[in-house]
């Protein structure tokens, strides 16, 4: 079937089954690589893409759930000023491990400063819960966003 997709502010076409997960249309139809698969199960939060400027698992959204939805993937967060902020953050608190999970990271980092301006540590803990870090950079994750949080004040 083919379905036509909002992606970073532009259209695509795809022709794909039902029931394709979003994350594979993402990299294997439109090459866009930054989305990572992490467990398939909605669990880790490799996978996090927007929807509406909303965070999802894009691993357990079926692109024909996606309908008129604004997608918006790593590749695109430094031209919102959020996502600038995000990645300012952990440029400069190197927060980055392995960096595997972290498209994902800063995507939740995003939806959590775009609903809350200045989060508190437990406020932070409890929105990122979902995402998994195998190298437990947990810490500088959540200093990262307080550091987002100060450069978006300014």
């Amino acid at each position: 079937m083919t379905i036509s997709l909002k992606l970073n502010g532009q259209t695509h076409d795809v022709d794909v089954e039902p029931g394709t997960p979003l994350l594979w249309v993402i990299r294997d139809e439109l090459k866009m690589t930054g989305t990572k698969f992490g467990c398939g199960v909605a669990s880790c939060g490799a996978c996090t893409v927007h929807l509406d400027g909303e965070p999802v698992r894009s691993c357990q959204t079926y692109i024909e759930d996606v309908g008129e939805a604004e997608i918006t993937t790593i590749e695109a967060m430094e031209d919102s000023k959020i996502g600038a902020a995000v990645q300012q953050a952990w440029v400069e608190l190197d927060v980055v491990q392995c960096g595997y999970c972290q498209s994902g990271q800063i995507m939740s980092a995003v939806g959590l400063l775009s609903e809350n301006a200045k989060p508190t540590v437990e406020e932070i803990d409890s929105y990122m819960h979902g995402n998994a870090c195998r190298c437990a950079t947990y810490q500088r994750i959540r200093a990262g966003i307080q550091r987002a949080a100060e450069i978006l004040e300014a």
